[in-house]
């Protein structure tokens, strides 16, 4: 028998291979947590050629390192600390910017700790094929392996900790490479640290090593004058001084700490939201909390102190004497600040642009009703900045050298495309080249000194109105993912490719393991004309006792995309299919999209399918939930479908099939209806193509909707709901759900003032059914389309729908405020929706068809999936939206160049220079600015236009007709939509 030594490793070892910290548990309890370090000596460098390492890796660091730096010609690697990729990652990931890098596992571990998005972004440089990057692991290196000692702070340990594991570095190259007798002693690389922080810098240098900052070592590389416009702008607290801002006047209130905001917000005295800017006037913003129904108002810049849309705020009520109520003006940043100068923007708080900010405000406040006050306050400091890279493009005002070879650098204003973003100063050496370009800014610091927030140029992305720059910066604008697809995702595929196919049938075969085969059954699909990713498809058929079998067939997706894999990441990172007019940006690669999980017709595919028995009257005898196999017999589009349904002639098991879930479908709207579920709009409309190669817009007309699209719509909710009872009782923690939430009231009281003062109609918003009761009874006799522009701005008036943890909220808010069901999910689309592949895992673990994952048991894991879900939701949407627009605007100047555009529109809100008009046939907003004085009537909704013929009193609801041109937009350089009134009054020239 072996004999077996036990070795004891001496306690005096213990406090260097043990890491002690202390953490907060959800319920607040402090608990001190040890964590054991093995530390060795085999932790390779990663350099190519050392005679100390042994690497089992492919990819290593040159020898030599680069030599392509003036300050540095024997060679040299760069060792970042974590500033400089908490604030200088867009220079990290610039293919210019490619020296041979060590990333030291201390500058990761604390990257994650201070930002999570920007380690995602570290670790994707990391696998970057164009960067030649060393992950060293130096806390479990012997060598390199450092303790906090006492009274040092966490930062100091990280600090000194990147220090020592420079110096080894330097001493281990030395070590590798010994000189031989007789030769002269061979030239070293150089480790170099990388630091903008001034002590650390010090400490550095005055323990030998060789230390420098990022701007320092950008001007030895070749394209300096490209990379120092990547540089963030230089911050504050020992990150590389700047000029003195003390001697400048302040503009803003200066921030508490943080441990102030909170306790504030603990306390009650302050509140916690998000930042929401008008887009109508800059000066004004607001923030919604909890503690009151309407959303806190925020006027001035002073009051909204350097919030920028999307930030998480901290707020603080005025008294009620002090509220004020929102402005009735549009006012425009371009217009009110035309003069602004960039370089002399940050300097004084009393020049023309203040004083005409300040005049804007004071003539608003003069005009206001008392009775529209709302609560208001102001913004005392940030809890979470919302920054990202911007679109934008260079304002060639700003200049002050025009000359395209002038290299000298320009501090710029750049205009972001969103108009709910302030503009952002940059310095800059590619000024003259930038103009006219879509490029990507990012938003750096905002001192209290400062009119504006400063950033710094990332890249260009083309010539502005370019269908390719458009479209890539419309992808930006909306933080949609559009990178494709990487190696280790296509890897997850089945390896067949095209040629995968459903396997014979056989009790031993995996894929047929407790699936139904359900080939045989009469199963088509109905979609939009073009649909690819046909993720669902129905039957119905009559049962011998009277009652009817329907079912809804999936696409099973789960089958390919298996949980913690990195299509799986992907998926749920991208969250969901974004629709452009002209292209699609899938969640999942095309193979699976529009191929494997395409419920094509005539091929055998795998499915989840939900079967119920019905009554002829649609009420539910019983569901069940089956994986299955199954073959669509047809794939219609919604008119084949209708016109196939409505042909008298057809009698076949497909027509008969259609015609039974048509029915069916009609019993469960009235059914749904009766319960109180809401029939609203949205301005829809279909965009006419010129050629699939070309994508010139030809035309724009409303989509028209038939009862096919009802039917299967029908279908899919009542899907979706019986999913959602199955899982939610199986998994009652963490079921992956979604809810429409009631609005507030408040939300509907202009509406509602507005209905009242100019048609005598009432809208009872106590209950979704009473909602939907009064929205069917507002009906103007004479204008048949005033019913339908109700629900448009009804809808405007509701709360978002979200997908949320079943664990994480009440039972009672579990509900679909819209739908008027107590429980849904979304089941039926799981090749464009990432919330539907988590609801399609917890279904096929509730029939117990395979076990459930880890992480869909975890609530803390589907709440962080469901948040990133929840935003490329609302983004995929606006991105949807913006594209529409674009290409809305693009017809409509082809159309103008041939002929003056005059469209029928309603008003729908009214200003005191102006009127919010809807152009229901091109499902476009517009706004009609007036420059000469107009009497207006705030409390009747109602403007007073003077004219040669006498005054024209125009009122919201009232129809008009509108010139609609386009021309340049200031914002987004695209074309933009301009509408001036042509009846009742021409108002050009006004």
């Amino acid at each position: 028998m072996a004999e077996i030594t036990i070795r004891k490793r001496p306690r005096t070892e213990a406090v260097v291979t043990q890491r002690k910290f202390f953490k907060k548990t959800a319920k607040g309890k402090v608990i001190k947590v040890l964590r054991e370090r093995y530390l060795r000596d085999d932790v390779a460098c990663g350099i190519h050629s050392c005679g100390l390492c042994a690497h089992t890796a492919q990819v290593l660091l040159p020898s030599s390192g680069s030599l392509e730096h003036a300050s540095f010609k024997n060679g040299h690697f760069v060792l970042p600390d974590t500033n400089v990729f908490l604030s200088q990652m867009d220079l990290m990931e610039s293919p210019l910017f490619s020296p041979p890098m060590i990333l030291l596992q201390t500058v990761m571990e604390e990257v994650r700790h201070r930002s999570l998005p920007l380690y995602n972004r570290l670790k994707g440089l990391v696998k970057a094929d164009d960067k030649k990057i060393w992950v060293f692991y130096n806390e479990y290196r012997s060598e390199t392996a450092v303790i906090r000692e006492e009274g040092e702070s966490p930062n100091d340990r990280n600090d000194r900790g990147i220090r020592k594991a420079t110096a080894w570095y330097n001493s281990h190259i030395s070590l590798s490479r010994p000189s031989v007798r007789g030769q002269s002693h061979p030239s070293l690389p150089t480790v170099v640290l990388l630091t903008d922080d001034v002590a650390n810098r010090q400490k550095g240098e005055s323990e030998g090593l060789a230390c420098v900052s990022v701007r320092k070592y950008i001007e030895g590389m070749k394209q300096a004058g490209q990379l120092s416009d990547l540089l963030a702008a230089p911050g504050s607290a020992g990150i590389e001084p700047t000029q003195a801002a003390s001697v400048r006047q302040a503009l803003y209130p200066e921030y508490p700490p943080m441990a102030t905001l909170l306790a504030g917000i603990k306390s009650g005295h302050l509140h916690q939201g998000h930042f929401n800017a008008n887009q109508y006037n800059y000066l004004e913003g607001n923030v919604s909390v909890s503690a009151f129904e309407k959303p806190i108002l925020l006027i001035g810049r002073g009051h909204m102190n350097r919030a920028v849309q999307g930030d998480v705020v901290a707020v603080e009520v005025f008294d009620e004497k002090d509220w004020k109520a929102p402005a009735d003006e549009v006012v425009d940043q371009e217009a009110t600040l035309k003069n602004d100068d960039a370089e002399d923007s940050e300097e004084e708080g009393g020049d023309d642009e203040a004083l005409a900010e300040r005049k804007v405000l004071q003539t608003e406040l003069t005009k206001q009703p008392a009775s529209s006050k709302e609560p208001t306050g102001r913004v005392v400091g940030i809890i979470k900045r919302n920054w990202r890279s911007y679109v934008c493009h260079i304002d060639s005002t700003s200049l002050t050298s025009t000359n395209a070879t002038s290299l000298s650098q320009q501090t710029v204003f750049a205009t972001p495309v969103s108009r709910l973003l302030p503009r952002i100063r940059l310095r800059t050496r590619q000024a003259p080249a930038l103009i006219g370009q879509k490029i990507l800014v990012t938003i750096d610091r905002w001192e209290r000194t400062s009119r504006y927030p400063e950033g710094h140029f990332v890249r260009a992305l083309g010539k502005v109105q370019s269908k390719e720059a458009e479209q890539e910066s419309l992808l930006l604008e909306f933080d949609v993912p559009y990178r494709p697809f990487g190696k280790a995702i296509l890897d997850c595929l089945p390896p067949e490719g095209d040629s995968w196919v459903v396997p014979p049938k056989s009790s031993a075969d995996l894929h047929w393991r407790d699936r139904e085969d359900l080939r045989d059954l009469i199963i088509c699909s109905i979609d939009p004309p073009g649909c690819q990713d046909i993720d669902d498809a129905l039957h119905a058929r009559r049962l011998p006792n009277g009652n009817i079998e329907a079912g809804v067939h999936i696409a099973d997706v789960s089958h390919f995309v298996l949980p913690d894999t990195p299509m799986d990441h992907e998926a749920a990172a991208r969250g969901t299919t974004v629709y452009l007019v002209d292209k699609r940006i899938d969640m999942l690669p095309a193979l699976l999209g529009t191929n494997l999980c395409s419920l094509r017709p005539h091929v055998e595919r795998l499915a989840f399918s939900v079967i119920w028995e019905l009554s002829p009257g649609a009420e539910i005898v019983n569901v069940r939930f089956t994986k299955s196999v199954i073959a669509s017999k047809f794939a219609f589009t919604y008119e084949e479908a209708q016109i196939r349904k409505d042909d008298p002639k057809l009698s076949d098991e497909l027509t008969e099939s259609i015609r039974l879930l048509n029915d069916l479908g009609r019993k469960l709207k009235a059914g749904r209806m009766a319960a109180g579920a809401l029939n609203l709009a949205s301005p829809e409309v279909k965009i006419h193509l010129d050629s699939s190669e070309s994508s010139d817009p030809v035309d724009v007309e409303q989509k028209e909707l038939r009862e096919t699209n009802s039917l299967v719509e029908e279908f899919m909710l009542l899907a979706n709901i019986s999913v959602a009872g199955k899982i939610q009782e199986t998994f009652p923690q963490t079921a992956v759900l979604r809810r429409h939430l009631p609005p507030p009231r408040a939300n509907f009281e202009k509406l509602q003032d507005i209905l009242k003062k100019r048609k005598g109609m009432g809208l009872d918003v106590s209950s979704s059914g009473a909602l939907a009761a009064s929205l069917d009874e507002c009906v103007d006799p004479s204008e048949p389309a005033f019913n339908t522009l109700v629900r448009i701005m009804a809808t405007r008036c509701m709360l978002s729908a979200e997908y949320f943890c079943s664990g994480s909220v009440a039972r009672d808010t579990f509900g679909h405020y819209g739908l008027a069901s107590p429980i849904y999910t979304h089941f039926t689309s799981p090749i464009r929706r990432y919330a539907d592949v988590l609801a399609h895992r917890q279904l096929a673990a509730a029939i117990g068809y395979t076990p459930l994952h880890a992480s869909l048991h975890s609530k803390s894991h589907v709440e962080r999936v469901l948040e990133v879900v929840n935003k490329r939701h609302r983004m995929a949407q606006m991105a949807s939206r913006a594209s529409v627009e674009f290409y809305v605007g693009l017809a409509l100047k082809a159309r103008s160049e041939k002929e003056t555009v005059i469209e029928e529109a309603f008003v729908i809100r009214t200003f005191r220079n102006g009127l919010g008009v809807f152009v229901s046939r091109l499902g476009l907003e517009g706004l009609v600015t007036f420059k000469r004085e107009i009497q207006f009537d705030a409390d009747n909704y109602t403007i007073t236009i003077p004219s040669d013929g006498g005054d024209v009193a125009v009122s919201v609801f009232d129809k008009v007709r509108v010139r609609v041109d386009v021309e340049q937009d200031k914002n987004t350089q695209r074309g933009r939509v301009v509408m001036s009134l042509s009846q009742p009054v021409d108002s050009r020239g006004m």
